[in-house]
């Protein structure tokens, strides 16, 4: 591995940290140092919308603090396939989430999966162009 590579998959490494940090403290301008403008985004696995980035950004801001106020995830293993100017990256992912029983209590809520993140370098860094969410598993819902 040459230093490029080497400086490229941990810049890649800090847009899925990026991504992770965003979602879980409701930082949603954050998630634009991690999209490109024209991105899809599929989160139909875990149940919800395949759309650009600029309505899921405004879906996550509304669905997300509703249904599950606290979020909480962590990244396992990452696969990062550079290609030039591109990568294809995935990325384990574990999330648990507190949400309301119904009765007035709490119930944790986990997904267990892999995003799939296809990557560009811009002007202003590594950006995901695609994000795939895939659920390998989940507990509670």
């Amino acid at each position: 591995m040459d230093l490029q590579e080497l400086s490229d998959r941990a810049e890649i490494t800090d847009v899925l940290v990026r991504y992770t940090r965003a979602i879980d403290t409701g930082a949603w301008d954050r998630l634009d140092t991690v999209f490109t403008p024209d991105a899809r985004i599929d989160y139909t696995a875990s149940g919800g919308i395949d759309a650009t980035y600029p309505e899921i950004k405004a879906w996550l801001a509304e669905v997300l603090p509703a249904f599950f106020p606290l979020r909480m995830h962590t990244l396992g293993q990452v696969e990062i396939a550079l290609d030039g100017d591109g990568a294809e990256v995935a990325a384990y992912f574990h999330n648990p989430m507190p949400m309301d029983d119904g009765q007035g209590g709490t119930k944790l809520v986990e997904f267990g999966g892999l995003y799939h993140h296809t990557m560009t370098r811009t002007p202003d860094g590594w950006r995901s162009v695609r994000l795939r969410e895939e659920v390998v598993w989940k507990q509670n819902l």
